[in-house]
């Protein structure tokens, strides 16, 4: 798995469901976003936010995610650097996250997800308007895209060494790079 189109083309092979397609792209455009801050490969990082879920909508159990897809990576001899770090994004793995890479995938995957629905209740349906402060606000209501787990979120920052705010900033900045290829850059975004 050396190259994005390489990755591109196993998401898409695994994956039809547009959300979770789009959960991949705004994963990737944070991994690159801090890569690249960090002064690390934006190429790997983007890499592994681009698959991390592939094997999702085939094995969304976590009896079976993201294990299958690990195993699919293995077999195709992909990077054990690039397996671990997807195996280390989910706490019911048990493996432990000890690379940046690994910590930054696992802080901003739960984050994205709750972005985009606190995208999609604002008026004008644009990430680009969101701040981090109704991203808190939307936070603490626990009625509000209950699935997503905040522990996940607050636990990923405190492993980054990140004040939540700053962190939320920087993973909005990220998506609203590619706020139209998320379906979120306004009413008349693609939304599908």
């Amino acid at each position: 798995m050396k190259t994005r189109e390489e990755a591109w083309k196993l998401l898409t092979e695994h994956t039809s469901n547009p959300s979770l397609i789009k959960h991949a792209l705004a994963v990737e455009a944070a991994m690159r976003h801090f890569a690249s801050k960090g002064g690390h490969d934006e190429e790997k990082w983007g890499i592994v936010g681009l698959i991390h879920d592939f094997d999702y909508e085939k094995h969304p159990t976590a009896e079976e995610h993201p294990y299958a897809g690990a195993e699919i990576l293995r077999g195709m001899g992909v990077d054990e650097e690039i397996v671990r770090a997807i195996m280390s994004h989910g706490n019911h793995t048990g493996v432990t996250r000890e690379s940046a890479m690994e910590k930054t995938l696992f802080a901003v995957d739960e984050l994205c997800g709750f972005i985009v629905a606190v995208s999609l209740v604002r008026p004008s349906k644009d990430v680009r308007d969101v701040k981090p402060k109704s991203v808190v606000k939307k936070l603490k209501d626990k009625a509000f895209a209950r699935a997503v787990n905040r522990e996940d979120i607050k636990q990923g920052f405190e492993e980054l060494g990140m004040e939540r705010n700053p962190f939320i900033q920087e993973v909005l900045t990220a998506m609203s790079g590619i706020a139209e290829e998320l379906g979120l850059a306004g009413e008349g975004s693609n939304d599908g």
